[in-house]
């Protein structure tokens, strides 16, 4: 019996339904079928098999004749699923063409492949939710190009930014996690074939020609080495898959420090009872940040296992593979989902820009502590200027007075006031390149073009597009 799998709040709250629809039973079967019609496809095509028994194949490796509770039953007693999909598939075929399904291929060749076709489908899928992401993400940084604000480091201000330069960091972040997920595509996109012990010997002379044309069919690439037990192409996928999402929490956790009462520069979209506690009727919480962030501390904690199945021996593994049966789809929802609460916040995000200009004033105006000393070191170096104004830092900070003032008070001290530039620079003066990354960082992602999705796009049913072509 195919058991439910268990209740999962976080799927509940923010489960992408579309990686869910790619790594699903019927979706996995589908994979299988596909790998199967395009295995007899291509020894049709090639003479090994008589061509009508290929197109009898064809037409019978459907999902509809298959008996999902029946397969999953003998796949628990088997250990995987594909002898009892290769016998169902044989009892609607006559004496001859059932001889002849899954010719000369093992189980792990047609799981692979169809994982294949899974992982690629769900790289595109997610390509699709990247770009949306960057797109919104591009339209907030051309909003708030100028937009001054306090600029952070270490939790406390630092010197000033613009909201639209703070965002182009993450933007280009997200590029090259896009180029990562783009490179990583190409690569996963391959068939396997090559039998039980990865010689392909069972395939006959032409193993190397069925294996091309079935990769042909699937619009995959030919795999020229066996990777039954080298699963870098795997973690790789995982690896891209948990990137993505620490990318992500790294939105969300500025998103939550920006929407702090005592800061309340930015906020995630609002509608009624959105974020709402159950006791405080004023909480407005900063939920979709919480579920980046949360998604984030389980991709990291999953992908210590993805150097474990990379240790898979010999030429089969003894449990490694199983691992991985668990972990591949899970690395795709969670991203997924993780894109998902990013896109919501990157669309619907409300920026307070007038907060944000009073916080450039928090603490008397320290902010502008570094602008003060680059103005005043080329008359007395940076070191001496540094001490200076330092020392006016810390009398403004214990006196709760303006530094722009005490800084004017402290020259008087020193003897120094002839040096004292005649014009401090303004917040709005000191934001070096803010502008010009801003522009750089869209200009980049606007270079980076979608993923050209794959033959197997239809959720994995290419090869009855093939079949359509082959006759």
């Amino acid at each position: 019996m195919n058991v439910a799998a268990p209740f999962s709040l976080l799927w509940q709250n923010a489960g992408n339904a579309d990686q869910e629809a790619v790594f699903s039973a019927d979706s996995t079967i589908e994979s299988y079928l596909a790998a199967e019609r395009a295995l007899a496809l291509a020894q049709g095509s090639l003479g090994v098999i008589p061509q009508d028994y290929a197109d009898q194949i064809v037409k019978v490796a459907v999902l509809e004749n298959i008996d999902r509770e029946q397969l999953w039953k003998d796949a628990r007693n088997v250990g995987y699923p594909i002898l009892g999909l290769v016998r169902q598939i044989s009892a609607h075929l006559p004496e001859g063409p059932n001889g002849r399904v899954h010719y000369g291929a093992t189980t792990q060749d047609i799981m692979d492949t169809g994982l294949a076709l899974q992982m690629a489908r769900s790289l595109e899928l997610l390509d699709v939710q990247l770009d949306r992401l960057g797109a919104a993400l591009a339209a907030r940084i051309a909003e708030y190009r100028t937009t001054v604000m306090p600029g952070r480091t270490h939790a406390q201000q630092a010197v000033p930014t613009t909201f639209g330069a703070t965002l182009s960091t993450l933007l280009d972040q997200l590029r090259r996690q896009r180029e990562r997920l783009q490179a990583a595509h190409a690569r996963i996109s391959v068939i396997s074939l090559y039998g039980a012990g990865g010689t392909n010997a069972a395939e006959g002379p032409q193993s190397s020609q069925i294996r091309a044309r079935m990769a042909e069919i699937l619009g995959v690439s030919d795999a020229v080495v066996p990777w039954h037990v080298d699963r870098d192409l795997l973690s790789e996928y995982g690896w891209v898959c948990a990137q993505i999402c620490g990318t992500i929490a790294k939105f969300g956790r500025n998103i939550v420090d920006l929407s702090r009462t005592e800061v309340g520069e930015v906020f995630e979209p609002f509608n009624s009872h959105r974020g709402a506690s159950s006791t405080m009727p004023q909480k407005v919480n900063p939920i979709s940040s919480e579920l980046m962030i949360g998604i984030a501390v389980v991709t990291g904690s999953l992908t210590s296992a993805l150097v474990r199945i990379q240790e898979a021996g010999h030429e089969r593994a003894a449990g490694e593979w199983q691992a991985e049966w668990f972990l591949v789809p899970q690395f795709g929802c969670l991203a997924g989902a993780s894109i998902d609460c990013a896109i919501e916040v990157a669309e619907g995000m409300r920026v307070d820009q007038d907060r944000m200009r009073k916080n450039l004033e928090l603490d008397g105006g320290l902010i502008m502590a570094e602008a003060m000393m680059i103005q005043l070191a080329p008359a007395m170096g940076r070191e001496h200027a540094h001490d200076v104004v330092y020392e006016a830092c810390e009398r403004a900070r214990s006196t709760h007075r303006v530094l722009q003032d005490v800084m004017h008070e402290v020259a008087q001290e020193k003897g120094i006031a002839d040096l004292m530039p005649k014009h401090l620079l303004t917040a709005d003066e000191y934001v070096g390149e803010a502008l010009a990354i801003a522009d750089t960082a869209t200009a980049a992602w606007n270079a980076n073009l979608p993923l050209s999705p794959s033959v197997a796009l239809d959720k994995l049913a290419v090869v009855s597009v093939a079949v359509s072509a082959e006759r």
